[in-house]
């Protein structure tokens, strides 16, 4: 019998649960709060804390762009969740057609610089999978599938909906 999901913590994880809908259905939501630390400043010397508690972190500026890389920044942070978000997606169509995700690993790539059609700032985000053992043309069509379900991949090619507002 093929295993289709994972469960963690009585909840199944699995691409067999597809939603169809008109609407978007958050299955997850959070809040993270980042205050500007000694230097007023979120990049330089902010501090980003989840509203469970379970997640403080000290943000600095890395090195090549004057900072002190005394803590990570928020480049690393969005490339540890591409890539664990993609991992997940990747695992668990591994585990759909009876493959061994133990081996699966993957890399994130995520360099900040100036976009040359405004001056301001964009972010470039490259994956790598490496998953020994697997045949490429097998791991193809599941790599496509992965980048369709990762909210990340998603993301990084279509832009997400957002709002920004100021607090009452």
């Amino acid at each position: 019998m093929a295993l289709k999901g994972i469960f963690v913590n009585d909840s199944m994880l699995s691409t067999d649960h597809d939603y169809s809908g008109s609407e978007f259905k958050p299955l997850y939501s959070t809040k993270v709060t980042v205050t500007g630390g000694s230097a007023s400043h979120g990049r330089a010397s902010g501090v980003a804390r989840s509203d469970d508690g379970a997640f403080s972190m000290e943000l600095r500026i890395p090195e090549e762009m004057g900072g002190d890389n005394l803590g990570p920044n928020p480049e690393q942070l969005f490339a540890a969740g591409y890539a664990a978000c993609f991992h997940g997606a990747l695992s668990l169509l591994a585990r759909r057609h009876l493959l061994d995700p133990e081996e699966l690993s993957v890399e994130a790539a995520v360099a900040f610089g100036r976009d040359p059609s405004d001056g301001g700032y964009q972010l470039r985000a490259d994956l790598v999978v490496n998953w020994p053992g697997v045949d490429i043309q097998r791991a193809a069509p599941l790599l496509e599938r992965a980048t369709a379900l990762c909210p990340y991949a998603k993301m990084t090619r279509q832009g997400i909906p957002a709002s920004i507002t100021i607090a009452s």
